[in-house]
């Protein structure tokens, strides 16, 4: 056979390429299969396979439009609210199809919290925003527990003294860094499994940024934490593994380090180098 015509032969043969890197984990949270999201016509993610560890930070990266966001929302069903939306495939949080007919959304977006772009406090007093969601899940018996909660909350937020002598004054109030930290509080205050964070930093100034990175690293001993950042420079700092998005495709994931320095897809070396993006 002739090159030209084996040539030919291979590019009959050849099949899309699959996610590149390791799709499961030791003991995950979240275990997605197939993921498809559809908006009306419009295929914005496509065939997603990846795993969320316990203690872990995944951090997910891409151009903008990539699908990163989209792909983080149907974690916690907010694609639920959107018109026109559409998920397909298997999710499962500890083995349960979260899409499942008997699964209460509410109930789901308490064990898989979510921290938005920019902050969004109530307009409520600090202690409010924080004791909110336990009041409404019956998590308190009594007032002593729910303070207790709130306590607990704050500090593990890393907020409790700046605020602990004004817990009565409304969450507006703080700055742009600490409203971030008051709603991290508000969010594993119900006791969440899963912390997703859609560009957490994005709207804060460097010290701001650096005090929640710090947190996430500190939060992660607790919790699987799930991160869209457009940083690569912060995925590398705060994350043990990186997913790779383009254009609706999981293109790669695996261990940070591995991801940064070795990528096995040229669209994710093409990315990290800067050629696009």
């Amino acid at each position: 056979m002739s090159d030209s015509a084996a040539s030919v032969d291979s590019l009959k043969t050849k099949v899309p390429a699959k996610t590149i890197g390791d799709i499961t984990v030791p003991s995950p949270v979240f275990s997605c299969r197939d993921v498809d999201v559809f908006y009306g016509d419009k295929h914005a993610i496509k065939k997603v396979n990846i795993d969320i560890a316990r203690q872990q930070v995944l951090a997910m990266i891409g151009p903008s439009g990539c699908g990163k966001s989209t792909f983080l929302r149907c974690l916690n069903r907010m694609n639920d609210t959107i018109v026109g939306a559409r998920v397909e495939g298997q999710i499962t949080l500890d083995g349960q199809d979260i899409h499942e007919k008997r699964q209460d959304v509410v109930q789901l977006r308490a064990r898989v919290g979510m921290v938005f772009q920019k902050p969004n406090p109530f307009p409520k007093t600090i202690y409010e925003n924080v004791a909110y969601g336990p009041r409404i899940h019956g998590l308190a018996a009594n007032r002593g527990e729910l303070d207790d909660i709130v306590n607990q909350s704050l500090r593990r937020a890393g907020l409790w003294e700046e605020v602990k002598d004004r817990l009565n004054q409304p969450g507006t109030s703080l700055s742009g860094g600490q409203q971030q930290r008051l709603c991290i509080a508000r969010t594993i205050a119900v006791n969440p499994e899963v912390i997703l964070m859609d560009e957490p930093c994005s709207a804060l100034d460097p010290i701001a940024t650096a005090r929640i990175e710090d947190l996430i690293d500190e939060l992660r001993e607790s919790y699987a934490i799930c991160i869209v950042t457009h940083s690569m420079q912060q995925a590398a700092r705060v994350s043990q593994r990186t997913a790779y998005f383009h254009l609706g495709d999981l293109v790669e994931v695996g261990e940070t380090n591995k991801i940064f320095t070795n990528p096995q897809a040229k669209l994710t070396e093409d990315y990290i180098t800067g050629r696009f993006g």
